[in-house]
This record gives structure tokens, sequence and C-alpha cells, in this order.
């Protein structure tokens, strides 16, 4: 790694009765009987519905208000590895991505299958985006390869097979710049590619971070989402501010200079030092709160309990007290959080709903502002009720 910003912890202090909410468990779905367990939780752009991939190959819908079961999509043979709703020019759309070789794209009203685009026997997908200069494509991350398709007839149009030369775990296109796209892979290289005219290795790699171990997962914040957060394989969290130069310039970090603004390479021992739970044996995610201007690191223990670590990245570098915990509905380790502090009125839209985790267990928690007794409480801090932007082995279903 180019450039690392020292890093000192200070203690934090334990959160006032007075600057935190209480939440409890509102609810518990569980998904299938047996050893199967939840993937991802994904939201359709209006909140009506929640995609949840599962460790059967299937995905199942929910009402993320009622809890209710809408439907299954069947189709997958192996792994889903992403999920995905459509914007709201096709709000019915959900796409998911397997280690079959296929993008499905499926009819969440009827939930049949509409289209298959296939990556190749031999491949595995594990990871899709949209986007394009003109929101036309798919980008698909497989065995060292980042596949592009023309979403109007499905048809393969490039192949950048010189750039990675591992499994390519994540492609984002960028926020607010759908013509660059951003890849992360196991070599530990993140890429940044101009998907502008005809997409090659020679002419469309602009700029490569070596972040130097196996990455599991980014993802952009920041005002005009000029940084990339970055957690691995070993679970270290990295912060990057990428300056691209249609953005507002940055003095301090240049992307093309591929250095990182803030490497915090014991993540999970800071994080434990920051509350009196056990330890946190992983990340689940990372969530940002634009109104805010907060990042947290989510962190989760084998038991099933989840804290909501702040991430300073300006001046003294630090991972601070957990201001966020959600404690007594899983039993073994989560696999996704979403938070619905996005949802602002309107029928049946319950606003003291925080959110909703699905894991190992099998299980969907729902938790929700209380103020009763509950048996199995948890409590959050009034700065996490604000819009926030949007593993470890059983018997290990999924890759990365």
């Amino acid at each position: 790694m180019e450039e690392t910003t020292a890093m000192d912890v200070e203690a934090q202090p334990s959160p006032s009765p007075n600057s935190v909410k209480q939440f409890g468990l509102r609810n518990s779905i569980q998904t299938n009987f047996g050893d199967d367990y939840v993937f991802q939780i994904a939201p359709k752009d209006d909140w009506s519905t929640m995609a949840v991939s599962l460790s059967t190959n299937s995905v199942k819908l929910y009402s993320p208000v009622a809890g209710h079961f809408c439907g299954e999509c069947k189709g997958h043979t192996d792994t889903i590895n992403q999920i995905l709703f459509s914007g709201p020019s096709n709000p019915h759309v959900l796409s998911s991505c397997s280690s079959d070789g296929t993008i499905r794209i499926w009819d969440t009203r009827n939930f049949q299958q509409v289209s298959c685009i296939s990556a190749g026997s031999s491949q595995e997908i594990f990871s899709i985006s949209f986007g394009g200069p003109s929101g036309n494509l798919i980008a698909g991350g497989c065995k060292s390869q980042i596949i592009f398709w023309d979403l109007r007839h499905s048809n393969q149009i490039a192949c950048l097979e010189d750039s990675h030369v591992d499994d390519v775990t994540q492609v984002h296109f960028v926020p607010d710049q759908q013509g660059k796209l951003i890849s992360a892979s196991v070599d530990g290289l993140i890429c940044t590619f101009d998907t502008t005219g005809e997409i090659n290795d020679d002419d469309h790699l602009e700029s490569v971070i070596n972040v130097g171990t196996s990455i599991a997962k980014v993802g952009f914040f920041g005002e005009n989402y000029q940084k990339l957060w970055c957690l691995t394989h070993i679970e270290t969290l990295g912060l990057i501010l990428t300056v691209y130069s249609t953005l507002i310039p940055c003095s301090i970090w240049n992307w093309k200079d591929a250095r990182n603004e803030v490497n915090f390479s014991d993540a999970r021992s800071l994080a434990s030092e920051s509350w009196t739970l056990d330890h946190v044996d992983y990340f689940v995610d990372c969530h940002y709160s634009r109104e805010a201007e907060q990042l947290w690191v989510i962190g989760g223990t084998n038991a099933g309990v989840l804290g909501y670590f702040p991430v300073n990245y300006k001046g003294l570098a630090r991972i601070g007290t957990a201001e966020a915990i959600l404690e007594g509905g899983h039993t073994s380790v989560v696999r996704s959080v979403l938070p619905m502090s996005r949802i602002h009125g309107g029928p049946g839209l319950d606003q003291a709903i925080f959110g909703w985790t699905g894991g190992e267990d099998g299980r969907l928690c729902c938790w929700l502002s209380d103020d009763s007794s509950h048996t199995n409480r948890s409590w959050i801090s009034s700065t996490l009720i604000m819009k926030p932007e949007r593993t470890r082995k059983k018997n290990r279903h999924q890759p990365y």
C-alpha cells in the first residue's frame, strides 16, 4: 500500500441514556427449515418489497413493513452472489447473479424469469452493476474477467481479461458518473475503467490501486461519491478518496496516485475495544448517512449481535464507540443489514422500523423503536435515524 495515515484510538464515552433511542425486536421470520441461511437483503426502489437471497439458490420476496411473504423466484442452480432491483424506470425488475454463470432477470409481479444472460458454463458471476454512458450496460465480475452486456438485446459486447488475475468480487458503476466503473478482486486490486466507446483493457483502464490483500466489498460515500470504503477478506477497513476530473478537486488524495486516505489494519480489534460485548468476529458492511456525513462499519459476533461503529476518517483516524447495538434476534453470523430510515411517511409505512437483518440462522429480523419493555432490547443513537446510503464458515455456500 502506497501511503497509510497513522491511527490512534481514543477512549470513547459510553452513550448516555438521554442520547440514545431504544430499539426492540419487532418480528423474526424463519425463511427456511434446516441449515439454509440468508445471504443478502435488497430493497425495491419504493421500499414496498424486499428481496432475500437464500442458500437454497432461490430468492424470496417480503413486505418490509408488514413482514409477510410475497413470492419466490427459482431458477439458479448454484450460489446466488448478488441481487438488486432496477431503478424507478423498471420498478418490478429484479436481477440476480450466480456461480452457475448466469444473470437472471425476474418480474416480481408474477415471480417469473423474463431473461437469462450466460457468461458460459465454466464461469461464475460474483457481482453485477447496471450503468454505462447511456444506461444500457450490465457489467459482471467473473473469474479474473469483467464482462459487459448490452441490456437491450442481452448480447456480450466486451470482456476485460488482463486487468485482474483472480476472481472479481465487486463491480460498481460510479453514482452520478455512470461512464466510470470500479472493480475489485481477490488479487487485491481496485481498478477504474472508462466504459465509453469500444471497451478494452489497453485504452479504458484509467487507474489501479493495490490494496495488498483480497478484497471482499467496496462502496461509495461522501458528498460527491468521491470516497470509497473497502472491506477485505482479512477484515481490514480501508478508506480511499478518489478524484475524477469532473468532480470537485481535492488537494489531499488523487485516485490516479493510488493512495490510501486511511487504513485500519486491525479493524476488528479496534471495534472490539469500542464496546463491552464479545469480540467482533467479522464485518458485515458499511453504511453512510449523507445528512450526518457519517460512515459506520457494521461488525458482528458469532452469536448474532451487531454493532454500528462510527468511523472517523478526518483528522485523527479511529473507530468509535458503538452507536447502535442489535441484540437478541439472531443466533449465528449475520450476513446482511438493510436500514429502512429512507422511508418518509405514506399509507401503512411504519416509521418506527429501523431495518431488517438476515443471517446464517435462516432468520429475517425486523428492528424498531419501542418504548415498551422488551426481553430483547437494542439501542441506537438519534444520528442513525437519518437517510443512509446505500463472512464465516459453516458449510460455506458463498465464496465471498
